[in-house]
């Protein structure tokens, strides 16, 4: 862990909490296509991130290995992947049940980590991850049992938000020990440029304007940049060097009740009994899981 942080790094987790909370009714606000929206959000993110890289951090990027730039690459397939699915569930299924399915994603990483690099699953984690996975199951299937759902099709939009939770873990997977090796902002430049990217083509293959869309939207892509981008996953990113994983993981499940109070405030938005239900399942078993696996 680094030491002395000129910014306490509790209080910068809870800026970040607050960024990343807004995300999802930022992207509810808009009409633009998903696509569209996350490509944005990823651009208007590393634009401001290039000046600083190419004058400070020149020399380490060049140092880069070709295998970290492999990895790298992969990483950024894989965000990109998360915000295409994220971004599409939410026009699908509830703010509620989209933000804390997709935020399940260290309960994937463990699998992920387990499966792929043969890490250790302790009784714990296994308990963890069972209980997150009845949460899920009870979130995307006993609100249609019960005839009382939010969102047109949220069997569909709750399983793209599941997409995007293992996307996400791929994501980490595949940064993790990149990390450890590359500084913040050639990291984060690195693997959101191959991101923007990966979204652009995604964009043009869908056959979205990159264009002609009004002020109001153009607000949107910027707030998304700024609160879930620049001030939510940048500051966790720089966190990390400085507080335990666990800790992070565990504070991130602020996001999805910040999420769901906002949609209630700015789009009345009120979940259905099944889904705060099944949330709070689906939190506990990410918090048995997280906090195993940061230990």
């Amino acid at each position: 862990m680094a030491e002395n942080p000129r910014f306490p790094p509790m209080l910068g987790l809870a800026v970040a909490v607050g960024g990343v909370s807004a995300g999802a009714v930022l992207v509810r606000l808009s009409d633009a296509p998903s696509s569209v929206a996350a490509f944005y959000r990823v651009l208007f993110t590393t634009v401001p991130l290039l000046p600083v890289a190419g004058w400070r951090y020149r020399a380490q990027i060049a140092r880069v290995t070709r295998r970290d730039l492999g990895f790298a690459a992969l990483s950024g397939i894989a965000l990109a992947l998360h915000f295409a699915a994220w971004f599409e569930s939410l026009a699908w299924t509830s703010v509620a049940a989209s933000v804390t399915l997709v935020q399940a994603q260290p309960v994937f990483v463990a699998l992920g980590a387990w499966l792929l690099l043969r890490e250790r699953v302790t009784r714990r984690m296994a308990v963890g991850i069972a209980v997150a996975v009845a949460g899920m199951a009870a979130m995307s299937f006993g609100d249609l049992l019960g005839g009382v759902f939010v969102g047109r099709r949220p069997i569909y939009g709750n399983g793209l938000a599941l997409v995007g939770a293992v996307t996400a873990a791929g994501y980490v997977l595949a940064g993790r020990s990149l990390r450890q090796r590359v500084a913040l902002v050639p990291y984060v430049v690195i693997v959101y440029g191959v991101c923007t990217v990966s979204l652009l083509a995604i964009v043009l293959a869908e056959g979205h304007a990159l264009t002609g869309y009004p002020p109001v939207e153009w607000g949107i892509f910027v707030g998304l940049a700024v609160g879930p981008g620049l001030l939510g996953h940048t500051v966790i990113n720089w966190a990390l060097a400085h507080l335990e994983s666990s800790v992070v993981s565990v504070s991130l499940l602020g996001e999805p009740v910040g999420a769901t109070l906002l949609a209630f405030v700015v789009l009345a938005e009120v979940p259905t009994p099944y889904t705060l239900v099944g949330g709070a399942v689906v939190l506990g078993g990410i918090v048995l899981t997280a906090t195993e696996a940061g230990t």
